[in-house]
């Protein structure tokens, strides 16, 4: 599958004067080089079924999606990433069935605001870990039918844009090089939909579980959320990022049997992660980063109901480039538009 994605941020978002920071906390090259990389990435939108109890295990579906190897570049506030899983980087995982996907899931981060975006089409899980769910303890639990659907979209104002920085950690076009932190303010808004020919709780594994002879479940939610993140700098060049997110949604959910639907409204905490370590100085980034949403529905027929978690792991070798005539000639149309903002 190949990966493409262009992204050209908010013009509101993107002040690059040195002025709109404080350069003594970090140091931004906006404008003045090019950010090249070099990446492995793998995404993921998995989908688990609550317990009854704790003796009882989770289902947990996960798609057999691939590992990219990609190259990008970011100039200004564009950039260009594209990635290819190529075959040597996935073998061995025919066992785990075929998952078919499109996805688009967006994480762009501007000076006072970050976005995360999400629309994606999966077709084809397994149930991890090997052997659950499985009459053979030695092969996964295979469902080609199931289809998880997912839209959405999540924003927090970053209060300390000043002193913190998430693009040296997760975009590599600038250097955290003190410690710093900042209060995150926002919301989100999701559309789902997981659809299968038959129920999502295994045959042999039904009367476990308050969730059997569901097929169907939709679900809609939207809530506002706040949160903190952190950089911790070591020795000028070493970093460690984290950041969490809580979001209080009310949501509806919908689920569908074979003889009868049922609607549910509650209101549910969602949780979102971001952490990034490595080496960061004004030439090379050399860091790996995880994002990780985790969406709850609760359903009419279990308060534990379900968990979307969708998310992508990243590990990159990043570099600065100065441009020359020649290619400062060719990056003028990004001037000019970066001018106008």
């Amino acid at each position: 599958m190949i990966t493409l994605l262009f992204v050209m941020y908010a013009p509101a978002q993107q002040p690059t004067a040195e002025t709109d920071h404080d350069t003594t906390y970090y140091e931004s090259f906006m404008g003045k080089k090019i950010t090249g990389r070099y990446y492995f990435s793998q995404k993921y939108t998995a989908l688990e079924i609550g317990r009854n109890n704790k003796t009882t295990p989770r289902l947990r579906y996960t798609p057999n999606t691939n590992l990219n190897m990609g190259i990008g570049a970011t100039y200004r506030s564009f950039t260009l990433n594209l990635a290819y899983g190529f075959g040597f980087l996935n073998r061995g995982e025919e066992q785990k069935g075929k998952t078919n996907y499109w996805e688009n899931q967006g994480h762009m981060y501007g000076r006072r605001w970050s976005f995360d975006f999400y629309a994606q089409f999966y077709k084809g899980y397994y149930l991890y870990p090997k052997g659950l769910g499985s009459p053979d303890p030695k092969l996964y639990y295979i469902r080609p039918d199931i289809k998880f659907n997912l839209f959405g979209l999540a924003s927090y104002r970053i209060l300390n844009d000043r002193k913190f920085s998430y693009r040296a950690a997760m975009v590599q076009n600038e250097w955290q090089k003190r410690s710093a932190g900042s209060f995150l303010l926002g919301g989100e808004i999701y559309y789902g939909i997981v659809n299968a020919d038959s129920a999502l709780v295994p045959h042999t594994m039904a009367m476990l579980y308050k969730q059997q002879g569901i097929h169907k479940i939709q679900f809609f939610e939207i809530g506002p959320g706040a949160g903190y993140a952190y950089t911790l700098v070591l020795r000028h060049h070493f970093f460690i990022t984290g950041s969490l997110n809580a979001n209080l949604n009310l949501g509806w959910v919908r689920e569908t049997n074979r003889s009868s639907s049922e609607d549910c409204f509650s209101i549910t905490p969602n949780f979102l992660y971001r952490m990034a370590a490595g080496y960061n100085s004004r030439l090379w980034n050399i860091n790996v980063s995880w994002v990780s949403n985790r969406i709850s529905v609760r359903g009419a027929s279990s308060a534990d109901g379900y968990i979307g978690r969708v998310g992508i792991v990243r590990a990159t070798l990043a570099r600065q480039f100065q441009p020359g005539p020649k290619t400062k000639k060719i990056l003028k149309p990004f001037d000019k538009m970066a001018a106008k903002k």
